[in-house]
């Protein structure tokens, strides 16, 4: 295996998806390294969520091929996304409102423990040590993303607009996920909270975890991104550097809504 083929993460090429008439996304092609954040933008209808949909299970893609950690990747459901290693948020807060944080955070790290049914029945020894063990690592998680500890038995629903898109994330990392999937996290956070979300993802990626993110406010992606990918139409229209992806004419004249250019 060549060093660019292992540095590869998620790898999706030739990636296609019709829904009745539409041509949604049409031969997509995106690289995630391992330590990279990649920003996955583009206008309104552009096929962003599309493609986020299809990487983590919720659509079967027409046609393509999927690599995920060296390995082919078949992402055919939610499940077998979780298993192989990627989790994500939506962009609608999607929280069990009536939990405490403490507890949403609980859910997702039950994903990767050991219990199986018989023993949550029983509550034998084993079940309570990792039962407790899960409840030490969803507070650390909490504090992780910056919810302090008196937060973490209020309901969720209570909890700070801000708070609640820091909770989502912590879900998610309970899953210990080799990738993260944020679909657009700053989505409704005023610019403080934009700041303290933009120091939240760099330490996630310090730590080691991958990022794939759409994301609407395109500074907050220019400043955080190490590649970004740009689509229109549901097609890749230019993949780079921020500095050139930026500087690319295809997306002056996406974002600025100039008419296409007859073939």
């Amino acid at each position: 295996m060549s060093e660019a083929m292992s540095s590869e993460l998620l790898k999706i090429a030739n990636v296609n998806k019709r829904f009745g008439g539409l041509q949604a996304l049409t031969s997509v092609d995106l690289v995630v390294k391992k330590g990279e954040i990649v920003g996955l933008i583009g206008p309104n209808g552009a096929g962003k969520t599309t493609c986020f949909n299809v990487i983590t299970g919720l659509y079967t893609a027409d046609s393509g091929n999927f690599f995920f950690n060296g390995q082919t990747y078949n992402p055919i459901n939610v499940e077998q996304v979780l298993k192989a290693g990627i989790a994500r948020t939506f962009q609608n807060i999607r929280l069990f409102k009536e939990m405490s944080a403490l507890e949403n955070v609980m859910v997702g790290r039950h994903v990767r423990t050991n219990t199986g049914f018989f023993g949550a029945i029983l509550k034998t020894n084993s079940t309570i040590q990792e039962e407790h063990q899960i409840k030490q690592r969803a507070y650390e998680l909490l504090d992780y993303v910056g919810i302090s500890e008196e937060l973490a038995l209020q309901k969720a629903k209570n909890l700070s607009y801000g708070d609640q898109r820091r909770l989502e994330i912590a879900r998610a990392l309970a899953t210990d996920p080799l990738l993260l999937a944020l679909d657009e996290p700053a989505a409704g956070m005023n610019q403080t909270e934009k700041n303290s979300l933009n120091n939240l993802l760099k330490k996630i990626q310090q730590d080691g975890t991958s990022i794939l993110m759409i994301e609407h406010d395109v500074r907050l992606v220019m400043g955080l991104c190490d590649q970004i990918c740009v689509l229109d139409y549901g097609q890749v229209i230019a993949s780079g550097l921020p500095d050139q992806v930026r500087q690319n004419p295809a997306v002056i004249k996406a974002y600025l809504g100039y008419q296409k250019e007859k073939a």
